[in-house]
């Protein structure tokens, strides 16, 4: 069974669950008008007229088994992605999914597929599904009424084609349109950013001092080595300083990269990090 990542809730996934949970309490409270409801869902044919509606139908839901779903699967995916990202590139790409979910629903809309007007934030949940199944692709998700769990990389898989059939052949009531817009723009994102290389693609070796394990016996004198490591070669006193100091700079940024994720590094600081990978490559 492989370790799922920490799951604890990140900024910017509470703020969607405080945020999407308000609205509709609004709704069935306060703002009850079926007209505001439609100003706010989306629909192709009125898009000039209303392009706030790209971003609204989001935060908008069409009761509390619509909100409760959406909510459960942005608890379980989204804590680790914007881990990964860094809380400024999550919430952009969670935008940038819903956004797009809605434009290739526009698409779908002229040839008479889809399912509109519509509202949710499904199309940019499964864009953050489909970046959990790129980060961590062997990640075990356990899926009602399914017994057996399965692997985040086929289980995106699944979704998508769940999606597909329930375009041309399932009639359900659900915008699988928008569903697959919402996947379709987190691979044009992962693409782009592949072409980008960015630094998080370059694994660095680790440069903390590394500690051999000793086993002892019965009479406490030391044995063997259980773990060792091999001997380099002294580097004059200049290099060995310059050296020390790249190391502990290395250590600062990845620890930075731990807490608050790598959308939070300065430019210098990735370009630090892409010099001493690219360098180390070379080595190897």
């Amino acid at each position: 069974m492989i370790e799922l990542p920490d799951r604890r809730i990140t900024p910017w996934v509470g703020r969607l669950l405080a945020i999407n949970a308000v609205v509709l309490l609004l709704q069935q409270t306060i703002f009850t008008s079926e007209y505001l409801a439609q100003l706010l869902s989306f629909d192709s044919s009125l898009t000039l007229q209303r392009p706030w509606t790209l971003v609204t139908y989001m935060f908008v839901h069409g009761g509390i088994f619509h909100l409760a779903a959406n909510s459960l699967a942005l608890f379980v995916f989204g804590p680790p992605v914007e881990r990964r990202f860094g809380s400024p590139t999550f919430i952009a790409y969670y935008m940038l999914c819903g956004i797009g979910a809605a434009l290739f629903s526009m698409v779908l809309h002229a040839f008479q597929l889809g399912l509109e007007p519509f509202v949710g934030a499904s199309g940019a949940i499964i864009g953050v599904a489909y970046a959990f199944s790129r980060l961590f692709p062997d990640a075990q998700m356990m899926v009602f009424p399914i017994p057996v769990p399965i692997k985040a990389k086929w289980l995106i898989l699944m979704l998508a084609a769940y999606d597909v059939l329930g375009l041309y052949v399932i009639h359900d009531g659900i915008a699988h349109g928008a569903h697959l817009g919402g996947l379709l723009t987190g691979v044009v994102y992962f693409v782009i950013r592949g072409i980008g290389r960015p630094i998080d693609s370059f694994p660095l070796p680790s440069i903390r001092r590394r500690v051999p394990v000793v086993a002892r016996g019965g009479d406490g004198t030391s044995q063997q080595p259980l773990i060792t490591t091999a001997t380099a070669p002294v580097p004059p006193s200049g290099e060995r300083q310059h050296g020390i100091e790249e190391a502990l700079e290395i250590d600062r940024v990845l620890d930075k990269i731990s807490a608050t994720g790598l959308g939070s590094l300065t430019t210098e600081e990735r370009r630090f990090l892409d010099t001493v990978a690219r360098r180390r490559r070379d080595m190897n």
